[in-house]
């Protein structure tokens, strides 16, 4: 069965990522957004535990009756949970249990998975092993935020940068004006906010096949990019000025030389690697000093078929907004994407951090405009 595969190699990835920590990184969080590593490894089983296995077998026994107030997320549909910002404060359950906690969902799931005929189940699963994957790209990132500000900026394995990949081309694409198809249509698994295939019209445009590099995005901080407040939005001028952003995150300029922290350890910024961890005030406002401007999500999903694309997540210039006919589904998974419609911008694509088959060119991530610690980058349209 080839769910029961998937659901095995997925499973095995996420623990074969965490195999690489020392056993003091599990539980710490650095920051509210940044989840410990612990908690992805349990909330994850959580989800196939409360979603799949006690839908299922009304007699299911729990592994810990704890673990629904202390692993759940955001679904309220589901009951209480800890605030996000404490879920570093837990220092029990300790890591071994999480782990057995796994083991002993996993167990159940397979046994269970020959025999599962019911396709809303079978969807369920799906919608599992995704939001697995999402967590897998999280991992990723909250990591390296958790690494990259350790005062030793430890390297977390050799040779695991990530943000080392190079543009293959340098041209560009037009687009004629026109009437396009948006959304989701081809057959496979979507997320809700795919969904509602609708038209939009474009006028004419001329989208870069390439990404912005670390070079250029030098060339925009020695030009003053930082001090010019007429390059950026009014709230973005605040938020550098408030949080003193003077660089992309994990950019150090030490003895006036540029250098960032990878996953690798701290190196010498290679100027012709795709820039990255930059946030939409940044993007919008180097997009500015270039005279040019951020794709729309629409736009970037228009061209995205003659795009080389997958290296970075791009911010568009959309915000993150229901697609028309777009509708909640009941219950708590109603709770996965429609909810947060407010304050975010939308991005497109893919990165080096995002698990294998877990991209296509209808997908839309969303993240506050001053987002960074996600591998973002920046396409530029004229």
């Amino acid at each position: 069965m080839q769910l029961k595969e998937n659901y095995k190699k997925i499973r095995t990835a996420t623990v074969d990522f965490c195999n690489h920590l020392e056993i003091e990184d599990f539980a710490i969080q650095v920051v509210k957004f940044a989840s410990p590593a612990k908690w992805h490894l349990a909330h994850t089983t959580w989800f196939f535990e409360t979603f799949i296995l006690k839908e299922i077998d009304k007699n299911y026994k729990e592994f810990d009756a704890n673990f629904n107030y202390l692993f759940n997320s955001y679904y309220n549909n589901v009951g209480t949970r800890i605030l996000q910002n404490n879920r570093g404060n837990m220092s029990r359950p300790s890591t071994n249990t999480v782990f057995e906690y796994r083991a002993y969902v996993d167990s159940k799931m397979l046994a269970v998975m020959d025999s599962i005929t019911n396709q809303k189940i079978i969807d369920l699963i799906v919608l599992g092993l995704q939001h697995e994957q999402q967590h897998q790209e999280l991992l990723v990132t909250d990591v390296k935020y958790m690494l990259g500000h350790n005062p030793l900026l430890p390297s977390f394995q050799e040779n695991y940068n990530l943000v080392a990949d190079k543009n293959a081309v340098n041209t560009s694409v037009k687009i004629d004006a026109g009437v396009y198809t948006i959304g989701h249509q081809e057959k496979g698994f979507c997320y809700d906010n795919e969904l509602g295939v609708h038209k939009v019209y474009v006028a004419d445009f001329e989208i870069d096949n390439y990404l912005v590099t670390n070079k250029e995005y030098i060339e925009f901080i020695e030009d003053g990019g930082y001090t010019n407040f007429n390059l950026w939005l009014d709230e973005g001028w605040s938020w550098i000025q408030n949080e003193h952003i003077k660089a992309p995150l994990y950019w150090h300029n030490i003895d006036k030389q540029w250098q960032y922290y990878t996953l690798a350890g701290l190196q010498k910024i290679d100027l012709d690697a795709i820039l990255c961890h930059i946030s939409y005030f940044e993007a919008n406002a180097f997009a500015t000093w270039k005279n040019k401007r951020l794709p729309t999500e629409f736009e970037w999903e228009i061209a995205s078929k003659k795009l080389n694309w997958g290296l970075r997540w791009e911010w568009t210039n959309s915000a993150y907004l229901p697609y028309p006919n777009f509708v909640t589904a009941n219950g708590a998974v109603g709770e996965y994407n429609g909810k947060f419609m407010s304050n975010k911008m939308v991005l497109r694509g893919a990165s080096t951090a995002t698990s294998a088959n877990h991209s296509r060119h209808t997908y839309r991530n969303f993240f506050s405009a001053t987002d960074r610690w996600q591998f973002t980058g920046i396409r530029l349209v004229k």
